[in-house]
């Protein structure tokens, strides 16, 4: 994707992209991703990890991502 600032893993073409972008600042910004961002920060995870806001505690990022699936096929294997 030259000419575009966003550095996305998924190939958008450049007006998609700063769509995207908008929205998921909007998302960040709204009072449920302020409160995520916040209790992260507090639970001062180590380097390579999320802090999951299901369990309460600090785990790899890929495992966190994982089990918060949209698809709830993960959930349902995992117990969630």
């Amino acid at each position: 994707m030259k000419g575009t600032p966003f550095k996305l893993k998924q190939k958008l073409k450049p007006a998609a992209a700063k769509r995207k972008a908008e929205t998921d600042q909007k998302a960040a910004m709204s009072e449920w991703g302020k409160f995520k961002k916040r209790t992260a920060q507090r639970a001062g995870c180590p380097d390579g990890q999320d802090f999951d806001h299901a369990s309460g505690e600090c785990m790899t990022a890929g495992s966190n991502r994982a089990n918060n699936s949209r698809s709830g096929a993960t959930k349902r294997n995992y117990n969630y």
